[in-house]
């Protein structure tokens, strides 16, 4: 936690920080819900047209960048962000200068791992074309940092999305139409260039921010004491995500790993669509309110009611349904062996979308000491869990391990009550009731929602509404506060 004295905020700031995060959760809702279409609708596309090994060469190169992602940071842009008093324009210059060198660095980086040349083995040509694009998009990157911490702090999240909406319609159009015309994964290449130049023209045509070279050491020293700390944590998920699926696509045949991968892509949709698009506003809304746990406690607790309210049923969903879209839909039959890992991966985001909303909520009041402990536990557990059970199921046990590991989410919530009396089983079982008889309903359907477009719609809407029903007779009062609580701040 930072040195600054904690600010104390009136009332009127308190109801000005609560319209704009509630205004900012659903332009975000809105914004994502778009996205996620456009991305879904994407990935439908490209299951058909790219093969299980296409899959594996981009989630390789992806694995890699995500992993060089760390060395561009250090964690200054978040510490600006949870930054308790107004950053001055050297705090501004200097986050601005430290990342632009370090995105030089990645750059130059990457170039020598494809010069050497012993990555072209794996992914062939095509792979090295995107990888090669994905370091370009590094320094173009740092020209949108600044303005979107500007803007983050201010909580003004309807300029915020708008470069996110542009860059994923720009990406996802002409990924799925160089696709379509059979160029593979170099069709990515094309996308992840033309995404990172325009993302860079709306942000600095929203909030121009002139980029200032400057290192002040006194501002680096304060933006460090957060930064690092909050940079060690997230070093320590790329080592138990990137990292490790890094090592596994040297380890698994491509194919094997283009199954995993596919697995893991989508069932991570209901998490982008919900968790993400939340925790994108709860960050600096909770550094904002750190300083009143009673507004906090109850901010924390509607986010996670929110989330699971939405995400239960996805999940439950896309469980059930995507047996019978692989029988309907020709071209996905190649998937079926990914399945199971898909159902595992979906299960254990389940559990994710209520441990991320503790961890950001720990991070956003400092205890970034806290979860370091937490990232720290599950970094050892997928290492060394993981390798067993790929050596015992192949590519079906890194999906295992990550469902086992999810219930270890429980000491999120016994750490967070140390620090905030929030309270997580009443806000979050009338969904997961709900989502049981929605799951029990639709595996009882299954062979019926297969045989047919007629019926696998039929299945898709009857389910939902077993869910809504159930949660309805649950959760009907409550329900309806929450929705005239945010009505009155919109």
């Amino acid at each position: 936690m930072n040195d600054d004295i904690v600010e104390e905020l009136s009332g009127e700031e308190i109801e000005q920080i609560k319209k704009k995060s509630i205004k900012g959760v659903l332009s975000f809702f809105m914004r994502t819900l778009l996205l996620q279409g456009i991305g879904l609708s994407s990935a439908f596309v490209l299951s058909a047209f790219l093969s299980p090994e296409d899959f594996g060469i981009f989630g390789i190169v992806t694995q890699i960048i995500a992993l060089l992602v760390f060395f561009s940071d250090i964690g200054l842009a978040a510490s600006l962000i949870q930054k308790k008093t107004e950053p001055t324009e050297d705090d501004y210059k200097t986050a601005f200068t430290v990342q632009f060198i370090l995105a030089w660095l990645i750059f130059f980086i990457v170039l020598i791992i494809i010069k050497m040349g012993f990555l072209e083995v794996k992914i062939g040509n095509q792979g090295v074309l995107v990888l090669l694009a994905l370091a370009i998009s590094f320094p173009l990157a740092t020209f949108k940092t600044i303005p979107s911490i500007i803007l983050e702090r201010r909580l003004d999240f309807n300029k915020l999305i708008l470069p996110q909406i542009f860059e994923q319609i720009v990406f996802h159009s002409i990924l799925i139409t160089m696709a379509w015309k059979g160029y593979g994964v170099a069709s990515y290449f094309y996308a992840i260039i033309f995404r990172s130049i325009i993302g860079l023209i709306v942000i600095q045509f929203l909030e121009p921010w002139f980029p200032k070279i400057k290192i002040d050491r006194a501002s680096l020293k304060g933006l460090l004491g957060f930064g690092l700390k909050f940079q060690l944590n997230d070093f320590l998920a790329r080592i138990k995500d990137q990292l490790y699926f890094l090592a596994l696509g040297a380890f698994l045949p491509l194919k094997d790993f283009g199954y995993m991968q596919w697995a893991k892509n989508w069932s991570m949709y209901p998490y982008n669509l919900t968790v993400q698009n939340v925790m994108s506003i709860t960050f600096p809304t909770f550094s904002r309110l750190q300083a009143h746990k009673d507004l906090l406690k109850r901010a924390i607790e509607k986010s996670i009611y929110f989330i699971a309210l939405f995400i239960f049923p996805i999940l439950v969903g896309m469980s059930v349904f995507i047996y019978p879209l692989t029988e309907l839909v020709d071209k996905y039959q190649k998937w079926q062996p990914a399945i199971f890992s898909f159902v595992l991966f979906s299960l254990s985001v389940s559990w994710s979308a209520i441990s991320t909303p503790l961890i950001n909520s720990l991070n956003a009041i400092g205890k970034i000491n806290q979860t370091l402990k937490l990232m720290v536990m599950w970094t050892v557990l997928t290492w060394v869990l993981t390798p067993i059970l790929v050596w015992k199921f192949a590519f079906n046990g890194v999906a295992i391990a990550a469902f086992l590991i999810s219930f270890t989410s429980i000491f999120s919530v016994l750490m967070t009550k140390k620090y905030i009396a929030v309270e997580i089983m009443k806000n979050i079982w009338p969904q997961l009731v709900a989502s049981l008889f929605m799951a029990g309903f639709g595996f009882l359907g299954i062979k019926v929602w297969s045989s047919s477009y007629l019926n696998f719609a039929m299945g898709g809407v009857s389910s939902f509404l077993v869910y809504a029903l159930v949660f309805f007779v649950l959760s009907k009062d409550r329900f309806l506060e929450e929705v005239k609580s945010l009505r009155k701040h919109i």
